[in-house]
């Protein structure tokens, strides 16, 4: 099965491997010395700022959102900015009126890319936090970080990233953007089983972690971290999940770092755009400000929920679908995880192949 979904994604052998072994008991040594590698190498990889601590719940990256959220915010004192671009926008809005968190939106039409009038837009006044998701998956768009991180500095908000499918695949400064925290997934970009969402908080955020009520016991950040200052967690983990992140963190920081790995992906994603717009098939792409995670391809003569039927039952291919009111008209194509650009070729002959026959079959039933 040839995987285009955005997460999970294809995961390499050595990652594969340790999955196919039984979970070790974790209090142990070995184990710390893991998580606390783990800690090193995430705080390395995405530049976080000196003093920064990293977390490893076990949870979806929705878990992670919602710890930021109500670990990090204060109802009574903090009024948040919220981009609310695509469904993970909308998740993070619905996350603050959830918690009681007063917030500001700025709403984007789907698959635009933020500008600098819509943050001058914004009513600003009285806001201490701005979210983001900086990659709104659902749309295919990425975000500008160094506008967003401008507009937060200026006026001294705490700034929460959803870097979930951008953090790897495309380019990402922690500390050069300001951010005070990023929220990552296993089954993203780190190409591992999904179950963990890591999350990397700077010192600002840690002192937020610890002064503020915690209102969720297995999600409390202040427990995480000072559990993982010894290299533990507070409940049990997803144990396997966090030593297959150690094995892929361990492998990029090998093969060049965080840069190396974004220059891989965007080739990936470059190489599925030439091929797909030099194929003459009837897709379009939105590629106004895309991320290299994933391509959003309009299918506006093909059946979407057609397509990826037929791929995933006769192609053996897995696309990535889409929900709502444009699910029959697009789908999106993921290039995170082990993807080769002989994986490109094999899609778009598939696309070619299967769209040839669903436009036979439907002249047919004409």
């Amino acid at each position: 099965m040839l995987n285009f979904a955005v997460g999970p994604v294809p995961s390499s052998d050595a990652v594969r491997a340790i999955g196919a072994l039984d979970s070790p008991y974790f209090r142990t040594p070995e184990f710390s010395r893991a998580m606390l590698e783990n800690e090193r190498m995430l705080c390395g990889l995405a530049n976080a700022p000196e003093g920064s601590r990293a977390s490893f719940p076990t949870c979806s990256g929705t878990g992670a959102m919602e710890a930021a959220v109500m670990g990090l915010l204060d109802p009574t004192s903090d009024k948040a900015i919220v981009v609310d671009g695509g469904s993970f926008g909308h998740r993070f809005r619905g996350m603050l009126e959830l918690h009681g968190v007063p917030n500001v939106a700025v709403e984007l039409e789907p698959g635009s890319p933020l500008t600098q009038a819509d943050l001058d837009a914004v009513d600003a006044e009285g806001c201490t936090a701005f979210l983001v998701n900086l990659g709104e998956t659902s749309q295919g768009v990425l975000y500008d970080a160094g506008l967003i991180g401008g507009f937060c500095r200026e006026r001294g908000l705490f700034l929460i990233v959803d870097g979930i499918s951008s953090f790897l695949a495309d380019p990402f400064d922690m500390e050069g953007m300001g951010a005070d925290v990023l929220i990552t997934d296993a089954q993203k970009a780190l190409a591992c089983p999904p179950g963990v969402a890591p999350m990397v908080l700077s010192p600002r955020a840690v002192e937020r972690a610890n002064a503020l009520p915690q209102p969720c016991m297995y999600l409390d950040l202040h427990d995480m971290l000072k559990n993982q200052e010894r290299g533990q967690t507070p409940f049990t983990p997803a144990v396997t999940t966090l030593l297959q992140i150690h094995e892929r963190l361990a492998a990029i920081e090998a093969a060049g770092g965080a840069d190396a790995e974004v220059v891989r992906c965007a080739t990936v994603a470059a190489d599925f755009r030439e091929r797909l717009a030099a194929s003459g098939l009837p897709f379009g792409m939105r590629l106004a400000s895309p991320s290299n995670a994933v391509t959003y391809v309009e299918s506006p003569v093909v059946s979407a929920r057609a397509l990826f039927s037929m791929l995933k039952d006769e192609y053996g291919i897995w696309l990535c679908p889409n929900s709502g009111e444009r699910a029959d008209v697009s789908f999106r194509v993921g290039h995170i995880g082990e993807h080769s650009l002989s994986d490109n070729a094999l899609l778009v002959a598939a696309l070619a192949d299967a769209s040839a026959r669903l436009s036979a079959e439907s002249g047919e039933g004409a």
